[in-house]
């Protein structure tokens, strides 16, 4: 491979998946997911790692479609799977929220106080929404790169990944730690309830003002 365009190409899939990561929305919940649940950061880094493939894998399903269908049909088709994640994602907050309510109010139960639960249907759920969403903005240089060869586009589909995945991790494990150490005093109790609600806020916004 030549040094010219083709690094150019690489460098740009690269930085896409850097940058469309650092948007709150990726990152998030599942940093919230993991405060509430005192995950490990190992258990953390790999939550991160399955969305950030699933994210990855989304985006370069969406740049076969735009080999094969066009790019109007695919921008479109990608910005409807954006705006049902999205929705999915307030609807996961306010699931989270509700449930970890109702969970106070029906009491600690014989056994004592309840505490902390990892819930894996809920964080099955989280991952399929997080990883479901494609990064439109690294579309065009995949599109670009077709004229190089399948080799070019082997090497920017692992690059892509790879920056993807590791900023997703570092990001989750980085804030979960953060939050992890945060008290919040007496609203302690109510902290599953506190994150669902910040994962239904962090859904409507991005529903209301999609960055990508």
């Amino acid at each position: 491979m030549r040094f010219g365009p083709e690094l150019l190409l690489v460098g740009a899939v690269v930085a896409v998946g850097v940058l469309h990561t650092l948007v709150p929305d990726h990152w998030a919940p599942i940093a919230l997911l993991a405060r509430g649940a005192h995950w490990t950061p190992l258990r953390t880094a790999r939550a991160a790692s399955i969305a950030g493939l699933g994210h990855t894998l989304s985006t370069l399903a969406i740049a076969l479609v735009v080999w094969f269908a066009g790019v109007a049909l695919a921008v479109r088709f990608g910005h409807l799977v954006s705006s049902l994640s999205s929705a999915a994602l307030v609807g996961f907050g306010l699931w989270t929220a509700v449930a970890s309510l109702r969970e106070m109010l029906a009491g600690p139960g014989p056994a004592g106080p309840a505490l902390p639960r990892d819930r894996p249907n809920r964080r099955v759920a989280l991952l399929l929404i997080l990883g479901s969403s494609p990064m439109l903005e690294g579309i065009p240089a995949f599109f670009a790169a077709a004229r190089f060869g399948v080799a070019l586009l082997a090497i920017m589909a692992v690059c892509f990944g790879l920056s993807t995945i590791s900023t997703y991790v570092a990001l989750c494990v980085g804030s979960g730690a953060a939050l992890q150490s945060l008290s919040l005093g007496r609203l302690e109790r109510y902290g599953e309830v506190l994150s669902g609600a910040v994962i239904t806020v962090v859904g409507v916004v991005f529903f209301i003002w999609p960055f990508g």
